[in-house]
This record gives C-alpha cells, sequence and structure tokens, in this order.
C-alpha cells in the first residue's frame, strides 16, 4: 500500500468517526457502533473507498494488545481474588447458560458444531462500554450494584482471555494442517503459561521495578518502558505458542501494583483507543452487507433471547448474593447484551479459519443489535450519565 492511499484511508477513517461519533454522542448511542457503521459504509462491501482491510485489521491487532494490557493493570491480584471469591459462582452458572443458547440456536439453524460452539462461546460475555460507561460513579462505587458489575465483567474478561488463548492455538494447528484437537502441542502451550508468568514476575521485580523507581521522573522514559514491556509479553506469549494477548495481560498484572500503574494506564489510553478505532472499522468493514440475509432471522432470535433470558438469569443467580430484590434486574439489563469480545472471538475464529464466514456474520449481527437495543433499554429505564430523563440522569 502507497503512503498516499494510508495517509487517505486514515483521513477517511477518522474524519468519518468523528462525523459519526458526533452524532452517537447526540443520540446517546456507544461510539463503537459509529465505528463499525463507518466500516461496513466506507469497506470492500460498501463504497470500497478503504479496501486493504487486510492491513488495518493487522495494525487495529495492537488496539487488542493494548486492551488487554490495561485490563490486567487495574487487576491487583489481592482485589482479583475477592472478586473470584464473591463472584465466581454467578459468573460461571451465567457463562454456561448463555454458552448453551448461544449453541442451541446456532445448531438449531443448521451451523456445523465448530460454528455453534464458538457462537455459544460468543454469546458468554456482557459489554464493558454498556455495563461501567452506563453506571453512574455514585453506583459504581456502591457496595452492592457497582462491585457486582465490576466483579462479573472482570472474571468474565479472564475467561474471554482463556477463550482466545485456546482459539489462537486451535487457529495456529489448523494453519500448519494438523488435527483440531486439544494435542500435546496445545497442552505445551498452556503448561508455559505458569513459567511465562513467572518469569515475568522475576523480570518485573528484579529489573523493570528498579528502573521504574529510579528513572519515575522521565514521563517519556516510563511511557516507553511500558510499551517495550506489555509489546515484549506478548511476543513471548505468541513465541511459546500462546496468544499475544495473554502475553499482553500476564503483563499488565504483574505491575498492577506499582504506584506508576495508574500513570502507565491513563497515559496508554490515547494510544488504545487509536487502535481500537481501526480494529471496529475493520470489524465493519468485513461485514458482508450482501449475505446479511442468510443469519438475519438467526441474529433476530439469538438477540431476543438474550434480551429475555440474562435478566431472568441474574435475577435467579443473585438471590443469595444481594439482599436487594430489584438488583438481580437491574443488573441482568445492563448486562443483557453481547460483548466487544464477542466481536473479537468471531475475528480471531475467522482469522484462524475456524467458523464459517456466515457464523462471524452472525455473531457480529446479534452483537451490534444487542449493543445498539440494550443502550437504549438502560438509557430509558436507569440510572446513568446519559439518561434522557432528569430522575434518572446521575453522574
Amino acid at each position: 500500500m502507497h503512503t498516499e492511499s494510508v495517509i487517505f484511508s486514515f483521513f477517511l477513517i477518522f474524519t468519518g468517526a468523528a462525523l459519526l461519533a458526533t452524532l452517537s454522542l447526540y443520540f446517546r448511542q456507544p461510539l463503537l457502533l459509529a465505528y463499525i457503521v463507518l466500516g461496513a459504509i466506507l469497506g470492500p462491501f460498501g463504497l470500497e473507498w478503504v479496501v486493504d482491510t487486510e492491513l488495518l485489521a493487522d495494525v487495529s491487532h495492537v488496539g487488542i494488545i493494548f486492551l488487554l494490557f490495561l485490563i490486567g493493570l487495574v487487576m491487583q491480584p489481592s482485589h482479583l481474588l475477592q472478586m473470584l471469591q464473591k463472584g465466581y459462582m454467578v459468573a460461571f452458572i451465567s457463562s454456561v447458560a448463555f454458552a448453551l443458547l448461544g449453541f442451541v440456536v446456532g445448531y438449531g439453524f443448521g451451523f456445523s458444531m465448530m460454528d455453534s460452539l464458538i457462537i455459544g462461546a460468543s454469546t458468554m460475555f456482557s459489554s464493558t462500554i454498556i455495563g461501567i460507561k452506563l453506571l453512574p460513579t455514585t453506583v459504581l462505587h456502591h457496595k452492592q450494584t457497582g462491585e457486582l458489575v465490576v466483579g462479573l465483567l472482570l472474571l468474565q474478561d479472564l475467561l474471554a482471555i482463556i477463550l482466545l488463548t485456546l482459539l489462537t492455538t486451535l487457529g495456529q494447528q489448523y494453519s500448519q494442517g494438523l488435527e483440531l484437537s486439544l494435542t500435546t502441542d496445545l497442552f505445551l502451550s498452556l503448561g508455559a503459561l505458569p513459567l511465562l508468568m513467572l518469569a515475568a514476575l522475576g523480570f518485573v521485580r528484579w529489573v523493570l521495578l528498579p528502573l521504574i523507581k529510579r528513572f519515575d521522573r522521565f514521563h517519556e522514559y516510563i511511557f516507553l518502558l511500558a510499551i517495550g514491556w506489555c509489546l515484549g509479553m506478548a511476543e513471548a506469549a505468541s513465541a511459546l505458542g500462546l496468544s499475544a494477548e495473554i502475553g499482553a495481560f500476564i503483563a499488565g498484572v504483574t505491575i498492577a501494583t506499582s504506584p506508576i500503574s495508574q500513570y502507565i494506564a491513563i497515559n496508554l489510553k490515547p494510544l488504545r483507543d487509536f487502535f481500537l478505532i481501526l480494529f471496529f472499522f475493520s470489524v465493519g468493514a468485513r461485514f458482508n452487507l450482501a449475505l446479511l440475509y442468510q443469519v438475519l432471522v438467526p441474529a433476530i432470535l439469538l438477540s431476543a433471547l438474550v434480551f429475555c433470558l440474562k435478566p431472568v438469569v441474574y435475577r435467579y443467580l443473585l438471590k443469595g448474593v444481594s439482599e436487594e430484590r430489584s438488583m438481580g434486574w437491574d443488573l441482568g439489563f445492563r448486562l443483557g447484551q453481547a460483548s466487544e469480545f464477542s466481536l473479537l472471538i468471531a475475528y480471531v475464529a475467522i482469522g484462524g479459519a475456524l467458523i464459517s464466514e456466515q457464523a462471524s456474520l452472525l455473531i457480529q449481527a446479534t452483537t451490534i443489535i444487542t449493543l445498539l437495543v440494550s443502550s437504549y433499554i438502560v438509557v430509558l429505564n436507569y440510572p446513568t450519565p446519559i439518561a434522557i430523563s432528569d430522575h434518572l440522569r446521575r453522574d
């Protein structure tokens, strides 16, 4: 790709994203929907103004790596253990129930076993954007609703990371012509995980933290050190047969206890957002509108089931956790959608030739529908910072 075409593509993407994001904010919609819609409009299945989506997808993968690194940065080990103890059963049972729901719908509409399994896996997760961004700060720090929402989303993030690691490993096996099974290579890769964590902890303790402590006045140096550590761990994990994402996540967790972790997180967010805009644009650009009719019925059915069943499941599971009867419904509707991780699962699975294009399209369509409708449900019925009604608006 020539330099001029890269610059022109970036001009179209970021100028278009700014325009659609403005409209999204006026109409109180999640910004990621604007980026996906823009990709569908400008991509090879739309106006064909941006056609080299493979390059954009490769570049945008860096955004996913930074995203996992930042998730790790806020997961201090002690807090992580508390969350695991408090909500692990709710997270586990709900994940199994929603995965079964997605699998049954996929298999019922004639998708293959592998397609249906991955469709089910993509249905397990809820959106951090809807769950956290639409939660008022006063509620976010409340011991009941806030902790439960954050705890469940963190546990789902951990499940998503494990799943992405498995999908990446299986995709690598498939690309090398190996059988799609839990072979010796897969076990060796997973066995390398604790070794990678131990090596990372040792490097942080004896090398990274002393460097940070000595040169913490030089902010540019800390910024470069954090990026180098994140990408270095991503490459190390990839070399061991794990996903780059799991390496980035470990990189974040190992320095989460450092006093400088919050500074790193704040300063890396704009860089992460730059690449994530490209990621969601590339998701939309790969959305084949001509094939949408093939998955429209299962997408609408799966979306409707997600809206109806997630609140009911959470209401039942939270009976023994919360003393407030209404909290189960509140959490259920706030978490009653598919996730950004659902899009990432579809991206990784189709990239590894693990699922069909129709299955990937079903996951994307369901995610977009549930994000869109769920944002309306939450904004119109529950306290949020962007509620239309004055009595529901909470900062």
